[in-house]
């Protein structure tokens, strides 16, 4: 079987539509809700890193960070955020995403296989080099990959519910079966089907 590893960079502190709550609480609310959608589809591994929400930018810590992630990880595979901006997915496109999208592409190449990019994991942390082999880039302008997902879409929409605090006027199952019948039909999927779409590439 596959292990995955969720990797969360922010902390969520920015969102929520209830003026009322106390925004102290939201990060742990939106950690807890993070962990039961995981949970939902089976994943028990999350890392959170707790960069303030929607003030992500490209740094050298960051990148390191996610350098470290990898090579702690070790995965043959990262999927992430693209980060070219998509106007016809503009909610693929928050800014964090696109932050996220590229920082992860910068630690997948060079710095996670370079020994000497962020010397300090190799020298203090004793993490040694790791090459990712390849890489999904979801929200991308230009897929070029096409998942059906029909089979596991009532999996979906139970772990993108467990996002209360994000989505309580959103019809969920609505929004799955427009957003994911539409890439179905440009896969070229029968009617009726839903699909996820991608961006692959090897990093060889």
């Amino acid at each position: 079987g596959l292990h995955v590893t969720y990797c969360v960079i922010t902390d969520g502190d920015a969102g929520g539509f209830d003026s009322a709550a106390d925004r102290s609480a939201i990060p742990a609310i939106r950690q807890d809700e993070q962990r039961a959608a995981a949970k939902v589809v089976g994943v028990s591994d999350l890392i959170f890193l707790g960069y303030p929400d929607g003030r992500l930018t490209v740094t050298l810590e960051l990148r390191r960070d996610i350098s470290r992630v990898i090579r702690q990880v070790r995965p043959d595979l990262v999927l992430a955020s693209a980060p070219e901006r998509n106007y016809r997915r503009l909610g693929a496109s928050h800014p964090d995403h696109l932050v996220a999208g590229e920082v992860a592409l910068c630690a997948v190449y060079p710095d996670s296989r370079n020994p000497y990019a962020h010397p300090e994991l190799l020298a203090v942390e004793g993490l040694a080099p790791w090459k990712v082999r390849e890489v999904w880039q979801l929200g991308s302008p230009t897929p070029n990959h096409y998942v059906d997902i029909t089979d596991v879409a009532e999996r979906k929409i139970a772990a993108l519910t467990c996002h209360a605090s994000q989505t309580p006027d959103m019809d969920i199952p609505q929004f799955v079966r427009t957003a994911f019948s539409a890439q179905a039909a440009a896969a070229g999927f029968p009617e009726g089907r839903l699909a996820e779409a991608f961006h692959i590439f090897s990093t060889a």
